[in-house]
């Protein structure tokens, strides 16, 4: 039978929290028939060995070398076959029922192409995992949310607290956790290579949105979020990653402001 759902994890040295990605999505299961596909972008911990000695029921995908974030789920992609795409990070636990309730999101909306879940920091803080269409004052907006909440802010952690407290129709869903119809996903060409780590999902959801489709935040479904995790050992490549990312994001969306952009990288030394 033909899963409803493919499930797509990309990992990179994630074998110290794979397992427990995986232990929450199959105790329990989601009851929504579906696959369970890793892509391991050149691990050298000995991600893919151990998954294929504790998880066989797991598909490992083993491309050879690390081709970036938005290759690798392109790979998953392309090498499965379930209607509804799950695409989802390895340092994430899913709460019990939360890819059911994706699925029945969409299925109540079906002017949706993509929805995404209420994302928490592993103490159970709301992450502000949705956000407008990237632009510099957006980005302002975000920054200010995003920082003031991590650190605890009263204001800013009760305001992002509410704001994470209702569904409602967004730009953007984190790609830490998002689900997309495969029609939507095959209808824009899939996720934009250019982007190796960052802006990726943002970027898909304003190719799917340009086609008139909608994207939803819904809280009914809660994902744990251990942010950070996944790119701790190598701080410095990430943040390389996220400003090639931030700039290519900016020479196809806003292209007048790409040079003000890299002037102020270059201002800062980066």
């Amino acid at each position: 039978m033909i899963p409803r759902l493919s499930i797509i994890i990309v990992t990179y040295n994630s074998r110290a929290h794979i397992d427990g990605c995986l232990r929450s999505l199959t105790t329990p299961q989601p009851a929504v028939e579906h696959e369970i596909v890793v892509v391991d972008s050149a691990s050298v911990d000995g991600t893919a060995s151990f998954l294929r000695e504790r998880w066989p029921a797991v598909q490992v995908i083993e491309p050879g070398q690390n081709n970036g974030f938005a290759a690798a789920n392109n790979t998953g992609i392309r090498q499965t076959s379930g209607e509804l795409i799950a695409l989802l990070n390895p340092d994430t636990i899913v709460r019990p029922g939360a890819m059911d309730r994706l699925v029945a999101a969409l299925d109540a909306r079906p002017d949706v192409g993509v929805v995404g879940p209420r994302l928490m920091d592993g103490t159970g803080r709301a992450e502000l995992s949705f956000g407008a269409m990237i632009s510099p004052l957006a980005e302002v907006r975000q920054k200010v949310l995003v920082r003031g909440n991590d650190r605890g802010a009263p204001v800013i952690s009760g305001y992002v607290e509410r704001l994470t407290r209702r569904e409602r129709e967004v730009d953007w869903v984190s790609g830490a956790c998002l689900m997309v119809r495969r029609a939507d996903a095959e209808a824009v060409g899939l996720l934009d290579e250019r982007y190796f780590m960052y802006t990726e999902d943002v970027d898909l959801c304003a190719s799917i949105r340009a086609r008139g489709r909608k994207v939803l935040f819904t809280p009914s479904a809660e994902v744990v979020h251990l942010r950070g995790r996944s790119v701790v050992s190598a701080a410095e490549a990430t943040q390389s990653a996220y400003r090639r990312s931030h700039i290519a994001f900016y020479e196809k969306h806003h292209p007048a402001w790409a040079p003000v952009l890299r002037a102020y990288l270059r201002l800062l030394g980066r």
